[in-house]
């Protein structure tokens, strides 16, 4: 499957979750979560995510009207909800990364820490830019973006939490040589999706049993 149709997909489930009215919140969390988990956990692939379940929720939102702003508020939390789990995922790829000094590169260490500090603006401003021109919905995402900004998002707590950890890691922060013939068998955007996958289906799990 291409990443064009994997993402038109994932935008088509996130409407179809939003129209549907019910469990919004578990729908599209869930959604999301194995969306990122198909590809590697990078800049690229959150972004894109984000923008598919964006523009998923939007068009989901043309055919909802009295309980709009409670229908938009359930889909964008578990949008917000499911990159905080990712950046925790991203978190612990950092550190097992780190504790392997001979296998990567400072480049690659500040990189994922890099993309990580950006997932709370990636979150917001996808939110912003995929909005069409429905007043409505445009007023309700404003205010939703607006509040966030000011009351702190889940993903932007888990981030603050995550760099915080990460400030005790000895290797990074510091210049790292690595041999050109020191290749790492795995990247780090892949065991961030290993990761991701793990507590995926974890929740999942935690979630079936309590229904």
């Amino acid at each position: 499957m291409t990443k064009r149709k994997r993402h038109q997909d994932v935008k088509d489930e996130i409407r179809e979750a939003v129209e549907s009215g019910f469990d919004i919140h578990d729908k599209v969390k869930t959604i999301t979560l194995k969306a990122l988990t198909a590809g590697e956990l990078d800049r690229d692939n959150i972004k894109n995510v984000a923008e598919s379940v964006s523009k998923g929720i939007n068009e989901g939102m043309a055919t909802q009207s009295d309980d709009a702003k409670v229908i938009f508020t359930h889909a964008a939390s578990a949008l917000d909800d499911a990159l905080a789990v990712a950046a925790q995922a991203s978190k612990l790829a950092i550190e097992e990364a780190a504790s392997k000094v001979n296998e990567y590169s400072q480049h690659e260490l500040n990189s994922a820490t890099q993309n990580l500090q950006d997932m709370e603006w990636v979150f917001l401003d996808t939110l912003e830019k995929v909005v069409n021109g429905n007043q409505v919905i445009a007023d309700i995402v404003g205010d939703f973006v607006s509040h966030a900004r000011q009351s702190g998002t889940a993903v932007g707590k888990q981030v603050l939490t995550a760099l915080e950890a990460l400030k005790g890691l000895p290797h990074l922060g510091k210049e790292t040589v690595v041999s050109s013939t020191v290749a790492a068998t795995i990247t780090l955007a892949q065991i961030g999706s290993g990761i991701l996958s793990g507590i995926a289906e974890s929740l999942q799990q935690s979630s079936h049993s309590k229904k």
